[in-house]
């Protein structure tokens, strides 16, 4: 099984938005740590920094995201809820605007659509409905992606949903660097931010500076230069673009491959910049093409950098039906870097690869359910 570590954007040029500095304005020493201790990490540092921090959902654990809190800050601030997500959801709008800072932990976001009056009607305007006298600093981790065959009613994304909410920010940390940074950010944000995280990166190692720092919300960043063509992509898709950059190489194919992080605020700057630089674009979305994120993405390159494309622009996501169960059927319904790579040689003009001999990402059997 092959695995995959994106390097942390510290080591990168100044054009890769979001290295951390130290208060005194020096780089912070890093070590390599997972995805989902990064997220614990954060968590720790924010609630011993804060104490109006606190975390709560239907289950504590998370992929191990919540280790060790409930011992620490005891059980007033790591709060097991009942399932009934529109009453959570509230709850935690309540909190926040009575000076609390609430992390609401969706271990679905399939579920979440539970609570969609809340966070629509409620959430998402009410800073704007108050005229701006009380902030809504409030985060809600939201957890996606496949699993040992899970089927259409837990295998969705939705991410280009909350995007459309004006007043929600929405981000998708890919990095362990990015993870730890964004959600600290997230936290110290006086407005709502849904942070959704893909279950198969919880594994990917990177550097992470031990001391807290943020990461904005907002810029995109380079993961890695090219100038034939570029690959933007969101959560997982990016470790799968990495992949198709390494294959692409091997016939003289140049990718960079750009990192969305922020679906809303969507600052376009990186992601624009690099097409009018390589002339060619693959969006890859973890979601459905249509009336999706990599919709949005696709006309903001169109509308910037049209007349740099030598091609249409590609996009790629989930196929158009419900996830089925199967897994030859499930493996179809998700794009993987060989998807990417087809979309690049379209793109590129160029005849189809011979694939047979690539090893593509599965974390199947790492995963053993959420709990």
């Amino acid at each position: 099984m092959t695995t995959a570590t994106i390097a942390a954007p510290a080591e990168t040029a100044p054009r890769h938005a979001g290295a951390s500095q130290g208060a005194n304005g020096t780089r912070q020493a890093a070590r390599l740590l997972s995805y989902g201790d990064a997220l614990n990490e954060a968590l720790h540092q924010e609630m011993a920094r804060d104490e109006r921090v606190f975390v709560y959902g239907i289950e504590t654990k998370a992929f191990g995201s919540l280790r060790g809190l409930a011992e620490r800050f005891g059980p007033a601030r790591l709060l097991t809820t009942p399932i009934c997500e529109e009453a959570m959801t509230g709850f935690g709008l309540g909190a926040a605007i009575n000076g609390l800072r609430p992390v609401h932990v969706h271990i679905r976001v399939d579920f979440f659509l539970l609570a969609m009056n809340q966070l629509a009607n409620m959430i998402a305007g009410f800073h704007y409905g108050v005229v701006g006298e009380l902030p809504v600093p409030l985060v809600i981790r939201a957890i996606v992606g496949r699993g040992w065959g899970q089927g259409f009613q837990h295998s969705k994304s939705l991410q280009s949903i909350f995007a459309h909410f004006p007043g929600l920010k929405v981000i998708m940390p890919t990095t362990a660097y990015d993870a730890k940074g964004m959600l600290t950010a997230a936290i110290r944000d006086d407005n709502p931010v849904v942070s959704i995280e893909h279950r198969w990166l919880y594994w990917q190692e990177g550097e992470v500076p031990e001391a807290p720092y943020t990461v904005p919300i907002g810029p995109g960043r380079v993961l890695r230069d090219g100038g034939d063509v570029t690959i933007v992509a969101t959560s997982w898709m990016n470790v799968e673009a990495v992949q198709a950059a390494d294959i692409l190489a091997r016939r003289g194919v140049s990718v960079e491959v750009v990192d969305v992080r922020t679906l809303a605020p969507l600052d376009d700057t990186v992601m624009v910049e690099s097409v009018a630089k390589t002339g060619r674009c693959v969006v890859a979305d973890c979601d459905w093409v249509s009336y999706g994120a990599s919709a949005e993405i696709a006309a903001r390159i169109g509308e910037k950098a049209f007349g740099r494309l030598k091609a249409p622009i590609e996009r790629v996501g989930f196929a158009p039906a419900p996830c089925p169960t199967a897994r030859e059927l499930e493996n179809a319904f998700y794009p993987n870097a060989g998807t990417l790579v087809r979309a690049a040689e379209r793109t590129l003009g160029l005849s189809p690869a011979d694939l047979s001999g690539e090893n593509f990402y599965s974390h199947e059997r790492r995963f053993t359910g959420p709990f």
